[in-house]
């Protein structure tokens, strides 16, 4: 029964990913290096080299993914040694809301940004007071420094999945090794530069690659900042001669081969683990007490990073509460009205609905799924089992830029799948394409409670008669339950807040998510803006609810769904 579970596993997992995973790529490939004859050819990215445009937005898309990587790697690495080695005030406490920005997308975040950064913004403002500069001589900050500002709000945003993956490797070192280091005179920074930051290039690889490829094909970011000289924007306003203009086919694989490439350096690079970072520690590691100023320089530094990156999502709180903010440091008027006007707004209702049963039915899809190949992977010796265990991490390379752009291309009029054309009806589309890019999550949580609940439980029930599979379902799941509810809000809080899918294939508003309904209030006149930020604290608040539930259930494990 288990080989006849797991074959099918197997052979659906294979059909499934094939058509709207695999297939989507070689639609774009087909697009960008087969001409209308059908013939192989190099023209279209020959041409796109000898585009000025098209290359200064590559330039930019790489530039952004390297910048946003170094700098989120630059808040990630002191934050997760310091509060791995020493203790200091608050620490439980700091060290969550640390990794409150993964709660809050970037695509909200760039609304306060252009709040605090605008020609008559807070920072401005602030100045003004200070009389460091006079009206009317304004600085238009985002206007001559938009790169460094999506560099700046990517890195804010993306640092705690570093974070995450950095404390995982520093937890697994075994403290004796850098005791025996010590006792040889290798201590301080020394003795982390050579000893501690090695055995943890792993995780910091692993991190870093998802970090970049996230920075690299970010949408949102560029688009509220009305940033057009980056390749995903060029994609985006590309899409209206998708079925004549072989140009965005060529971006768009020229995406895909960056994005598959550094993935496959990240995964070399991870897959090169001493065996020092995966041995049982022969004891846990404690941590250490230094002085009193030390231990209170810490909590001040923990509390001004999560302050700074949480600054623009407090703008945009500010901004949901105000009747008018202009040329001030704080709004002229408050109100609460924003909020109700949001919830009833004829673009945000439907939109909140579609959310709820894209997301809902994603979230369904990638619960049985993500389980069926956990248990294939962990429990069973299937000949396949190595491929569908790599082939569910896959959709961590792809960005989703890149398969939503697929999935539009093959269900152009004459494609086999003419019959799913998401500007009829993107329903079915977006549910698959949320399952899809959040499978490795579910994947990951639920292998992380297969590998820690023992087969010892199912072998006792076999015993007693129970089939494998039986035990399974009656003994483990409940079992590891509560990695599936954490894996569950995750996926289910990631598809809410998804942009690059729902921006490209959700073209007529009844089928608008909540992103593109965000992004469409943002360009109204009026009061659009205002609505948009209420409508984006309320989806801010679901996300931080959610994740909150997650971390709180799954602990120290939660870093584990972010690794590759």
């Amino acid at each position: 029964m288990v080989k006849i579970f797991s074959c099918a596993v197997f052979f659906l997992t294979i059909l499934f990913l094939g058509c709207f995973f695999l297939w989507p790529i070689w639609e774009i490939i087909q697009g960008g290096f087969f001409n209308v004859d059908g013939k192989f050819t190099l023209g279209f990215f020959k041409i796109i080299f000898e585009n000025g445009i098209y290359i200064e937005g590559i330039l930019h898309a790489i530039a952004s993914g390297i910048f946003s990587t170094l700098l989120a790697l630059a808040i990630a690495l002191p934050l997760a040694y310091f509060s791995q080695k020493y203790e200091f005030p608050f620490k439980k406490l700091l060290t969550s809301c640390v990794l409150l920005p993964i709660m809050l997308p970037p695509f909200v975040g760039a609304i306060g940004i252009q709040q605090i950064f605008g020609s008559y913004g807070m920072l401005n403002s602030i100045l003004l007071k200070l009389g460091v500069i006079q009206a009317p001589h304004l600085v238009d900050w985002l206007g001559h420094y938009k790169f460094p500002g999506m560099v700046l709000m990517n890195a804010l945003s993306l640092y705690p999945i570093l974070y995450l993956n950095i404390i995982a490797s520093l937890a697994s070192i075994d403290p004796a090794m850098e005791e025996a280091a010590a006792n040889f005179g290798c201590t301080g920074v020394r003795r982390f530069f050579k000893i501690t930051l090695p055995l943890i290039m792993p995780g910091v690889f692993a991190g870093s690659t998802l970090v970049f490829i996230w920075a690299f094909t970010e949408l949102g970011v560029p688009l509220i900042f009305d940033y057009n000289a980056i390749t995903s924007v060029q994609i985006y306003f590309g899409l209206k001669d998708i079925g004549s203009n072989p140009f965005p086919y060529a971006l768009v694989a020229m995406m895909l081969c960056f994005s598959v490439l550094f993935y496959a350096i990240g995964k070399g690079f991870l897959g090169r683990q001493n065996t020092a970072t995966v041995s049982k520690a022969t004891h846990a590691a404690v941590a250490l007490r230094p002085s009193w100023l030390l231990r209170w320089a810490l909590s001040g530094t923990f509390a001004a990073i999560t302050l700074v990156a949480l600054l623009p999502h407090l703008a945009v709180i500010l901004k949901s509460c105000s009747l008018d903010w202009y040329n001030s440091i704080i709004p002229h008027a408050w109100t609460s009205k924003n909020y109700e006007i949001a919830l009833g707004h004829p673009l945000t209702i439907p939109s909140i609905q579609n959310s709820l049963i894209y997301s809902g039915c994603a979230m369904l899809i990638t619960l049985f799924w993500g389980v069926a190949i956990a248990f294939v992977t962990v429990r069973t010796r299937f000949f396949g089992r190595g491929l569908i265990d790599a082939l569910s991490m896959l959709p961590l390379a792809v960005p989703g830029l890149v398969t939503a752009f697929g999935y539009l291309a093959m269900s152009q009029a004459g494609c086999p799948f003419a019959f799913l054309n998401p500007i009829e009806n993107p329903t079915a589309l977006l549910i698959i394409a949320y399952a899809i890019r959040r499978l490795p999550v579910m994947v990951r949580a639920a292998m992380a409670g297969f590998q820690q609940t023992s087969v010892a439980y199912e072998e006792a029930a076999q015993c007693f008669g129970c089939s494998p599979l039986k035990s399974v379902f009656k003994i483990t799941i409940p079992l590891m339950s509560a990695n599936l509810i954490a894996g569950g809000l995750l996926v289910f809080s990631q598809a809410m807040m998804g942009v690059s899918d729902s921006m490209i294939l959700a073209q007529k508003q009844q089928f608008y998510p909540i992103t593109k309904a965000i992004y469409e209030l943002v360009h109204m006149l009026g009061d659009g803006p205002f609505l948009a930020c209420a409508l984006g604290v309320w989806a801010m608040s679901f996300l931080a609810i959610t994740i909150i539930g997650a971390t709180t259930i799954m602990g120290k494990r939660f870093g584990s769904i972010f690794s590759m």
